[in-house]
């Protein structure tokens, strides 16, 4: 049977389930998408604790399974460093960035243009070129108040589904499965990060608020990068 977007009652799935159906759930939902859509599911990877999370889940789904990392210019070293180590150990995951020249401190004076222009393009050109009709991410609803209304499956994009497997997992369930499958994770998180993104844009951070770190200062403080909210296959002959 096709997975098709629904509308559940999200919350209620975060609190009503436990770490073990979660699991289960999300290997689930990465099961039936893999058998549905093959080599056209790829797992979007940030290098991000929810990402790698989810990456783990899809491998022990399928060997096969693909994936993409975004990275940019402004990324720390540290996740540069840890995105070499996890490309040499799954050459399939494929690297997409935008190198074009762009204006000096962009980040501070246009953050969404910066935004638009480093992560969206080359997440758009991924989708492209990789031929991908399911993407997989490590999105959560529990993260912070700018992902309340999103759902497991959702088709934000015409002929694209997006599957968000771990999305009603709490941060500690995350840190869990990590923990217990013993998967290595950014460097970055002992530091005391909760969120990570490009360098500038990242801080360090006693809010409750678990992306309140991002873009300190800034309209987008504890937003979004436009990834999971601005179309990501164009239907007006632009772009993809």
């Amino acid at each position: 049977m096709p997975l098709v977007a629904v509308q559940e009652d999200v919350r209620n799935l975060v609190d009503g389930l436990n770490f073990a159906q979660k699991v289960d759930r999300s290997l689930g939902l990465i099961r039936e998408a893999s058998e549905e859509y093959g080599n056209r599911l790829v797992v979007a990877n940030s290098l991000g604790k929810d990402s790698v999370a989810v990456w783990h889940l899809a491998k022990r789904v399928s060997a096969d399974i693909r994936g993409f990392i975004v990275t940019t210019r402004f990324k720390p070293p540290e996740t540069k460093q840890f995105m070499r180590e996890e490309v040499a150990r799954y050459p399939e995951l494929r690297v997409y960035s935008n190198d074009e020249e762009i204006p000096d401190r962009l980040y501070e004076t246009d953050p969404e243009r910066c935004c638009e222009l480093l992560k969206v393009e080359p997440t758009r050109r991924a989708i492209d070129e990789m031929d991908v009709k399911c993407w997989v991410t490590g999105l959560r609803c529990t993260e912070g108040r700018t992902r309340l209304d999103f759902q497991e499956i959702e088709r934000r994009d015409e002929g694209l589904l997006k599957l968000n497997p771990i999305l009603i997992w709490h941060e500690r369930e995350v840190w869990q499965y990590l923990a217990l499958r013993k998967v290595a994770t950014n460097p970055l998180y002992l530091e005391g990060y909760r969120s990570l993104g490009c360098g500038p844009c990242t801080r360090i951070t006693t809010d409750p608020n678990e992306r309140a770190g991002r873009w300190v200062g800034t309209s987008k403080c504890g937003g979004e990068c436009g990834i999971h909210t601005r179309p990501l296959k164009l239907t007006d002959g632009a772009g993809i």
